[in-house]
């Protein structure tokens, strides 16, 4: 093949033109080869290109995993369109912010999304078109809605703008901490240095066929696994939802060689009834991160597959650090840096700390194009992160002698919930438009499911009541799932310091109270056919 191009749709082209029967992509139905991929999203972008949607203009993504995602996320690369891709569960204000502050020109979305869409079109004046790829009822919207079918019968040929790896293929929205979600500008180049350490450590291969439920909305799918077949061809298997109970069984119907997933969809699949076809698999590796040493080793047992879990990374920059699948490793680390960064230790200003100590850690790119470009229309937020030349990741580790680090903890107000980032500060807001609400905080209370649950603390206008039930049906209806907490507690003031700020290291303290509502135990949950 010659020599490879950081441009994702030449990409594309070159895998089509040297193997193009070579198994590429699945998501619920049949392989997909890479010839197959690059015909059908040059149609694509052949069809978005009738519609006006042209180079640098923002087309935002909105659907649960499935083909017609993959297709289009293609096509909009060789459009040198701007991807959007929006969490499949955000409604309400999450959504008209995120849709909003990228000034998405084009929707492509699934019926619920754009149903959830149609609430918000008149907050959206940047919107001209909508792409609908499922074919119900339509909501009633002020722009012109064509059929993804329609798109892909497109004659063509599409435009094909020159682009370099600098430029801008995607914005994925990062969690806020001082304000609401920043835009992450992710270039060609970024996209497609991101799986290169995990081949280098042994978590990929060429040949490995990689099943993962990981959505494509999320870094984890869209860029380290989908990027994992584009970059070095891997074939890769995308479940359209999670279902512990059938992984072991899918990996099978795949031939896959490598799972992949957060550690608590690691745990489901621990947690169900042992069988006798634990075993009758070809996986060689599974990916859960996080997992303690106890349950990799548990998960080792029962399956017959190596775990690996410890690496570190985040939209702006992945994966910052991670173990080897060989050599030496530390399983209660979060690895040593990998070949892309530098990676500092340092206090509140910037100087080194002891090796042992607690620091923010700091990174510096060793090449061009292999992190983030900086955050969408925030050019004060981008100066601050990288000050004294090194990006500040906000979180904070310490290092042992041998160079492996440990996460510690996030310095940013965030949390950390089914696999998803929640803004604390975001999601207060968003509890503070209930008619009872006053005043909100919300902090992390460990789940024995890994990562967090959320509690939330009230506080209630004068005369103002609520209950379980009132709480759940607003939460339900103005949040997405796993940003609503399972825990609340109704009090009669928030811990504040002089300077009036909410005190949360009290609150996290006080934990889980006998005042404490459990939404879970009093069965108030949303279940996964009430997600959207």
């Amino acid at each position: 093949m010659a020599e490879r191009s950081r441009v994702i749709g030449d990409r594309l082209a070159q895998w089509a033109a040297a193997e193009p029967d070579r198994r590429f992509v699945c998501c619920g139905g049949p392989w997909l080869s890479f010839a197959d991929v690059h015909e059908r999203s040059d149609r694509i972008a052949a069809g978005l290109a009738d519609l006006g949607v042209e180079a640098g203009e923002r087309v935002a993504l909105l659907a649960l995993n499935r083909i017609e995602y993959v297709l289009a996320f293609f096509a909009c690369a060789k459009l040198g369109a701007v991807q959007v891709p929006l969490n499949t569960y955000l409604r309400g204000e999450f959504l008209r912010h995120q849709l909003g502050d990228s000034a998405a020109a084009t929707l492509i979305a699934d019926g619920p999304g754009l149903r959830e869409a149609a609430r918000l079109a008149g907050e959206l004046p940047a919107l001209r078109r909508a792409v609908a790829l499922d074919d119900d009822d339509l909501p009633d919207l002020p722009v012109e809605v064509v059929a993804f079918e329609k798109l892909e019968a497109a004659a063509g040929p599409a435009p094909r703008p020159p682009l370099s790896p600098s430029d801008l293929a995607a914005i994925l929205y990062t969690s806020g901490t001082t304000g609401l979600p920043k835009g992450c500008m992710m270039s060609h180049g970024y996209y497609q240095a991101i799986p290169r350490p995990y081949f280098e450590n042994g978590w990929y291969g060429a040949q490995d066929t990689i099943l993962t439920p990981f959505p494509l909305f999320h870094t984890s799918g869209q860029a380290i696994t989908l990027m994992a077949g584009l970059t070095e061809g891997a074939a890769l298997a995308f479940e359209p939802a999670f279902h512990a109970g059938a992984f072991i069984r899918r990996a099978r119907e795949v031939g896959a060689t490598v799972l992949w997933g957060v550690g608590a969809m690691g745990m489901a699949v621990l947690a169900q009834p042992p069988s006798p076809d634990d075993r009758d698999h070809d996986v060689r590796l599974a990916m859960w991160v996080p997992m303690s040493p106890d349950d990799q080793a548990a998960f080792e047992s029962r399956f017959g597959i190596p775990v690996i879990s410890e690496g570190y990374g985040q939209t702006e920059a992945t994966p910052i650090t991670m173990n080897s699948v060989v050599g030496i490793r530390k399983r209660h680390t979060a690895g040593r840096p990998t070949s892309m960064f530098e990676v500092r230790l340092v206090d509140d200003d910037d100087r080194d700390v002891p090796v042992g100590e607690v620091g923010e850690i700091v990174i510096r790119p060793r090449d061009t194009d292999v992190m983030f470009s900086g955050y969408w229309n925030r050019p004060a937020a981008t100066v601050a992160a990288f000050r004294n030349l090194w990006h500040h990741t906000g979180d904070s580790g310490r290092a042992d002698g041998d160079g492996f680090i440990t996460f510690v903890d996030r310095k940013k107000d965030v949390l950390r919930r089914r696999g998803e980032n929640v803004s604390s500060m975001e999601l207060e807001a968003a509890l503070l438009r209930h008619p009872a609400v006053e005043r909100a905080a919300v902090h992390a209370v460990p789940s024995a499911l890994t990562e967090d649950d959320i509690k939330a603390c009230l506080v209630l206008r004068p005369g103002a009541t609520i209950t379980p039930d009132d709480f759940f049906a607003y939460a339900k209806e103005n949040l997405p799932y796993f940003a609503v907490p399972r825990y609340v507690e109704v009090v009669e003031a928030l811990p504040v310091n002089a300077m009036g700020r909410v005190m949360k290291h009290v609150l996290r303290e006080s934990g889980v109270t006998a005042a404490t509502w459990d939404l879970d135990a009093l069965g108030l949950v949303i279940g996964r056919d009430e997600r959207r």
